[in-house]
């Protein structure tokens, strides 16, 4: 099998390369394949080869486009974007790869030239763009006014607000930005990280520190983000922390731009269309670790973890958003399957970030998934020691340590995380559920046990782990009629698992219902138990439920159905 050609060389012939006779129908048609899965790795692969053998055709170009773009390899989509500028083939994509670039090589002239032979990639990102353009050629007047059309144009008041507060702070009009990012969230601009920060860094400057600090605390709280953490020791030390805000530059601006649509439209417009502007905005700004974020986020979400946990890793290491980005490349290996390399991340942030409780909950989630309890749970007691009493997330690692307790046979430790994640959550239904299937389990405080998940189903009646528990404490109390309800919807809610379908099985013989019982047995057989309970279920299959009970010194008649 030939080598595959690397994006550099596909790129060089896609300008001054030969055409072939034939189309390379293999490759279009693999590639055909990884656009369906958005397989953009191997999409670049094949489209780019299949585009060697028939350059001008328009519909290879725009795919192999997209493709280098989601995987961020926009020196392989210059040369397609301008061959088919130059061709004059109609590409929203082709148009926003070249406004990119000539805002990463801060050619003003060349996005002019772009934007008035009819380039154009929307309205906010056309607008914009060309106001920015205005502030790089230094003409402030003309860039004001094109600012003022955008705040004007209904839908795009807050990214005109903003951006116009940003010109303003470039040119050190400190008092005219703070007064636009002071304004109402109806009049002016909606509040994000990016123009909080933005809006923290002008008071700074102006030597409101304390409003400054103020600002920050109504939007973040005490929250223990690194970065935050250092924006709120200059403050208190009087010192205007720098690079903060969304930008310092037009070019910073313009990368922010791209950024913040890809951000707006989260959860309105396909993942996939979103990684075009997120990976044009870390080309514009390479340094820009929000980009690579959100870039390897969307990546993440469509099913790319390998890309995704590539793109994490492109921030740099001295960058505040150097832990985000490592949290988030570790939960990308996991998903992956790549679960060894995840927990190597994390340890290594539990060293290098030991004081931030968010990696330590991280690796004891991560840890008690792979069953390593012992593990998880002193990394959960380090998270618990570091998070400050109020914080949102102590009831959870609490509760995540409750289990960690319960599963290594620690019954009182673990009731006892679990009433004070109780404590901390009242109500709430995954805690109830865990602490009164346990009790169930066990044989204990049964009527507890059933008052508490029947609660948690009251909440969550589509769970069906819950509704599972509750037809398992009516069972276990003997209630077996009524369990049967409960069972046969748990099965509805989550038909592929084994321990529920067992329950059903166990529920239809306690009933009287033994072909169903034996039939339920098989599917839960099917679905690959764990090998104690598979081996439970064998034996049940040869000598029936009652004879397992008293195998297991149960006594049947205190459960057995009344056949008589």
């Amino acid at each position: 099998m030939p080598k595959p050609l690397s994006l550099a060389l596909v790129a060089a012939l896609l300008v001054s390369g030969p055409v072939a006779a034939e189309p390379d129908l293999g490759s279009y048609l693999a590639a055909r394949q990884a656009g369906l899965t958005q397989d953009f790795d191997a999409a670049a692969k094949y489209f780019g080869q299949a585009l060697t053998r028939d350059p001008a055709n328009p519909a290879l170009r725009e795919n192999a486009l997209t493709s280098f773009i989601a995987i961020g390899e926009m020196d392989a989509a210059l040369p397609v974007a301008q061959a088919m500028h130059d061709d004059g083939q109609t590409s929203q994509m082709a148009n926003l790869t070249l406004l990119a670039e000539a805002a990463r090589t801060e050619d003003w002239d060349g996005i002019f030239d772009l934007l008035e032979s009819g380039h154009e990639v929307g309205p906010m990102i056309d607008g914009i763009t060309q106001a920015w353009a205005f502030v790089g050629k230094g003409r402030m007047d003309s860039a004001l006014d094109t600012f003022d059309e955008m705040i004007d144009t209904p839908g795009l008041q807050s990214f005109g607000y903003l951006h116009k507060a940003l010109a303003l702070s470039m040119v050190g009009d400190l008092e005219g930005a703070d007064a636009i990012l002071s304004r109402s969230p109806d009049q002016g601009v909606i509040p994000t990280r990016a123009s909080v920060l933005t809006h923290v860094q002008v008071l700074a400057r102006l030597g409101r520190f304390e409003q400054a600090h103020e600002v920050l605390e109504q939007a973040f709280g005490q929250s223990p983000n690194p970065e935050l953490q250092a924006i709120r020791e200059s403050l208190a030390a009087g010192i205007a922390p720098e690079g903060i805000g969304v930008a310092e530059t037009p070019r910073e601006a313009m990368a922010y731009l791209f950024l913040s649509l890809a951000q707006a439209l989260r959860g309105e417009a396909e993942d996939a269309y979103l990684l075009m502007y997120a990976q044009s905005a870390a080309h514009i700004d390479p340094d820009r670790a929000d980009a690579h974020i959100a870039a390897a986020n969307l990546l993440d979400d469509i099913g790319q973890h390998d890309l995704a946990a590539a793109t994490f890793a492109k921030v740099a290491t001295d960058d505040p958003a150097f832990l985000a980005a490592e949290l988030g490349r570790a939960e990308a290996l996991r998903s992956d399957g790549k679960t060894a390399a995840a927990i190597e991340v994390l340890s290594q942030l539990s060293r290098s970030h030991a004081d931030f409780p968010m990696v330590h909950t991280a690796l004891g989630d991560i840890l008690r998934r792979e069953q390593e309890y012992e593990k998880a749970n002193a990394a959960y007691d380090t998270a618990l020691s570091l998070y400050p009493e109020d914080d949102p997330s102590v009831w959870w690692v609490t509760y995540a340590r409750g289990i960690t307790h319960e599963r290594l046979g620690q019954w009182d430790a673990a009731e006892a995380d679990f009433r004070e994640a109780l404590r901390l959550n009242p109500g709430q239904p995954s805690v109830l559920n865990y602490l009164g299937y346990s009790m169930v389990e066990m044989g204990i405080n049964l009527d507890e046990a059933l008052a508490m998940i029947e609660q948690a189903a009251k909440a969550r009646p589509d769970s069906g782990a819950i509704t599972d528990s509750l037809g398992w404490v009516l069972f276990k109390l003997g209630r077996y009629d009524e369990a049967v309800t409960h069972m046969e919807r748990a099965v509805e809610l989550e038909p592929l698992d084994a321990i529920i379908t067992d329950h059903l099985g166990d529920t239809y013989w306690m009933v009287g219902r033994e072909a169903e019982a034996y039939f339920q047995w098989q599917r839960a057989l099917s679905f690959d138990p764990e090998p104690d309970l598979a081996e439970r279920i064998r034996r049940k299959l040869e000598v029936g439920l009652t004879e397992v009970l008293r195998e297991e010194d149960q006594d049947p008649a205190d459960m057995a159905y009344d056949r008589q």
